[in-house]
């Protein structure tokens, strides 16, 4: 069995990639990005279960879904469990495959993950650049082409041209908690949060609050 935190998983997402997508958030991250969405995702103390766990959960996704977005927390802070992961989905799947990480490129072990994805988006948020591009946080993070399936992908995402960032809605039922996957423009949540206490309705946010203090 091959240990793995992960936070969440999610299908359809179509807010992080083209098409309807199995959305994976792996938990625990050693970055820790001020005004990161995904507070919740920081911590290593929860979320424990196995990728052999993870693969029987998303078996059922399999035949409608169009690809892959691996997300956090931070993936290669797992390195043993993501690449045992993506080589899975690999072996299984004809879907493109990207994966999110807030380190820089250059310090990230690729040649261990070579041909297991097809895009990488890469770097930490920066609050201080500007938020222009698709699936970003922040304009100073790179997306990377690994494959010509992902040149085929995510060729048309490389600049502010390309497909406006939208948000899913996504339930859980176990615990009536709602998410939202994607990437939000600046503020979003907080504005969110507020509209729904002036309706008279409890509501949380996930967002780490160091950009307001």
């Amino acid at each position: 069995m091959t240990p793995i935190r992960i936070s969440r998983l999610h299908f359809p997402v179509r807010a992080l990639g083209p098409g309807a997508r199995v959305g994976i958030w792996l938990q625990g991250c050693s970055i820790r990005c001020p005004g990161c969405i995904s507070l919740d995702t920081w911590s290593t103390s929860r979320g424990e279960t196995s990728v052999e766990a993870v693969v029987e959960a998303i078996v059922p996704w399999l035949a409608t879904a169009d690809g892959f977005t691996i997300s956090g927390g931070e993936p290669f802070d797992q390195p043993d469990a993501l690449k045992s992961l993506l080589t899975w989905v690999r072996a299984v799947h004809g879907g493109d495959i990207l994966v999110y990480s807030g380190h820089p490129v250059e310090v990230l072990p690729l040649q261990e993950f070579e041909g297991l994805f097809d895009a990488l988006i890469s770097d930490p948020l920066v609050l201080a650049a500007r938020q222009t591009l698709p699936l970003r946080g922040s304009d100073n993070q790179r997306l990377h082409i690994a494959t010509e399936l992902g040149r085929l992908r995510f060729g048309d995402m490389a600049g502010p041209a390309a497909l406006a960032n939208t948000l899913d809605v996504m339930f859980d039922d176990a615990t009536g908690d709602v998410f939202l996957a994607g990437i939000p423009q600046r503020g979003d949540l907080a504005r969110l949060q507020k509209l729904l206490e002036l309706g008279g309705h409890k509501a949380g946010i996930t967002e780490d609050r160091q950009q307001y203090s």
